[in-house]
C-alpha cells in the first residue's frame, strides 16, 4: 500500500486531522461504518472487525513509520475499529449507537488497567490493542445496560 492509502486510512478518511479531538472525529467516522454493518448477522459483523482489526494494526503500524511518532495523534483507524467492537455484543439501533459511542470513548480516554499497558506493545499492536480494550470494556457495560436495564 504506498503511503497516500496508509495516511487516508490511518487517519480516518481525513477525520483524524481534526484541529481538536481527533480521536472523537475518528471515532464518529466509525458510524457510517457499523451502519453498513446493520444488516449483517452477528458472525458476519465479527468477520468485519476482525478483518478491520488486522488492516488497523498494519496501517497504524505503517503510519507511526511515515509520521516518525508513535501512537501520532492523527491515526484514528484504531477508534474506529475500538467502535465496532463496542457494538458488537447489541443490537445496532440509535440509542445503542449514541450510548457506545460515549461509553467507548470513556473508556478510550481513560484507559484503565490493563489497557495502559496495551500503548507499549510494538508497532501497530500497540496502537490498535488498546482501543479494541476499550471496545470491550464499553461493550461489556453497554451489553449490561441492555440485559438488565432494557436499554
Amino acid at each position: 500500500m504506498n503511503q497516500k492509502a496508509i495516511k487516508f486510512l490511518a487517519c480516518g478518511f481525513g477525520s483524524g486531522l481534526a484541529p481538536i479531538a481527533p480521536g472523537t472525529f475518528g471515532t464518529l467516522a466509525g458510524v457510517p461504518i457499523c451502519l453498513l454493518c446493520l444488516p449483517l448477522p452477528w458472525f458476519l459483523r465479527l468477520l468485519v472487525v476482525l478483518a478491520l482489526m488486522a488492516l488497523a494494526v498494519y496501517v497504524s503500524g505503517r503510519a507511526e513509520e511515515i509520521y516518525s511518532k508513535k501512537d501520532d495523534q492523527r491515526i484514528v483507524i484504531d477508534e474506529i475499529v475500538g467502535f465496532q467492537v463496542t457494538m458488537l455484543p447489541v443490537t445496532i439501533t440509535i440509542l445503542h449507537l449514541c450510548a457506545g459511542f460515549v461509553l467507548f470513548r470513556v473508556f478510550d480516554i481513560l484507559k484503565p488497567f490493563p489497557l495502559n499497558n496495551l500503548q507499549r506493545l510494538p508497532g501497530g499492536w500497540g496502537v490498535v490493542l488498546d482501543d479494541v480494550g476499550a471496545g470491550i470494556y464499553a461493550g461489556l457495560v453497554l451489553f449490561i445496560f441492555t440485559v438488565f436495564l432494557k436499554f
